[in-house]
């Protein structure tokens, strides 16, 4: 796993780390059960603070892609594929939201809108 960060990108790197981590957990890079760095070595490799990885790995946790386990480390969770279907449908559905508000904000129709959305789709 190579995680690489920005102080130029605007996102926070814990951001930047937990959706780094998060995308190679979705794209099969990281596997069920495999361990990730302990936060201490995560925090010396990408020269950041402790608080920067245990924010990151917190956040792994909540959205359920690794689990703790006392002692011994964190670890990769199996991924329930309706789990990540849902979570992606409504970050879309919340993302277009945005994009509708904005749309009609600059005067757009709703023909408008579908006809950008079947432009970015065919793209």
């Amino acid at each position: 796993m190579n995680i690489i960060i920005s102080g130029q990108s605007g996102i926070p790197i814990y951001e930047q780390i937990k959706e780094q981590i998060k995308t190679s957990i979705l794209t099969g890079e990281l596997t069920e059960n495999a361990p990730l760095p302990s936060l201490r070595q995560l925090a010396r490799d990408l020269q950041v603070s402790l608080v920067t990885t245990t924010r990151a790995y917190s956040e792994l946790e909540l959205e359920g892609f690794v689990q703790t386990m006392p002692g011994k480390g964190v670890y990769v969770k199996k991924i329930d594929d309706a789990f990540v279907r849902d979570k992606y449908r409504k970050e879309a559905e919340a993302a277009l939201t945005n994009a509708v508000k904005r749309g009609k904000l600059a005067g757009l129709s709703v023909n408008d809108l579908h006809e950008m959305l079947d432009k970015i789709e065919r793209t």
